[in-house]
């Protein structure tokens, strides 16, 4: 009987042995991811992800908007239309390629007029960032914030820099390059080209801002450490 007695308290001893390890076990991890998650408060992640935007939104279109942002960029230079290709290759070809460059170079420093001027927008769209935008931007693909800047900044952005964008047109005489361009090809082919330049240019002028703001985001979420801030270390390493 006290040898019966014995094994159960053995048993018992065993199993709450077992049971307390396992416990302390879900315990422990517990512990950890409250601590882990409770490290960085949502505000932060948030003003994090601002920070990094704010830096991102600031060097594209302070370099985009510095004299030859756009034109000795490769990546970024506007050219003429595709659907002027033709022309261009015409007028190339029967010595008129300087007109062709002086309105290529023309609708390159109306688009940096254009960027030098739009930095208020981005942060704009950048303050009003909620904290659900924030982390579906954390959790997201590598350019999930340039793309929020684009469905919250496009509208205005077009609204902003067309008006610009004519003027700087005028200014540098791009309408009358541009114009010269068809004039010469109407008298060698008889033909006319009908073509929006200020919308055109609006347009190419913002895929290469979001071009360039794509660029940075990429490098910040690739080595946060690099841009000198702590928080911005912490947020991304969350990811």
């Amino acid at each position: 009987m006290k040898k019966t007695i014995v094994l159960i308290f053995l048993l018992i001893s065993i199993q709450y042995g077992k049971a307390q390890g396992i416990l302390d076990k879900i315990t422990s991890t517990v512990k950890s991811v409250t601590q882990n998650n409770s490290s960085l408060s949502a505000e932060e992640i948030v003003g994090g992800l601002k920070e990094a935007l704010t830096n991102g939104v600031d060097s594209s279109t302070k370099k985009l908007g510095s004299v030859d942002g756009f034109f000795k960029d490769a990546a970024l230079k506007i050219l003429m239309p595709p659907e002027v290709k033709k022309v261009e290759s015409s007028l190339r070809k029967f010595g008129m390629g300087s007109l062709v460059d002086k309105a290529i170079l023309s609708m390159n420093r109306a688009a940096e007029d254009a960027a030098s001027g739009v930095g208020v927008i981005f942060i704009d769209a950048i303050k009003n960032m909620t904290i659900t935008d924030g982390f579906k931007i954390l959790k997201g693909g590598d350019t999930a914030a340039t793309e929020f800047l684009k469905e919250n900044t496009t509208k205005s952005l077009t609204e902003k820099m067309r008006p610009v964008i004519e003027k700087s047109l005028s200014k540098v005489d791009a309408t009358s390059h541009w114009k010269d361009v068809f004039v010469a090809y109407n008298k060698i082919f008889k033909t006319k080209v009908n073509t929006d330049l200020a919308g055109y240019v609006t347009t190419k002028a913002m895929d290469g801002i979001f071009y360039s703001i794509a660029i940075e985001e990429k490098k910040i979420r690739k080595d946060p450490a690099a841009q000198g801030s702590a928080l911005l270390k912490k947020v991304f390493e969350k990811n």
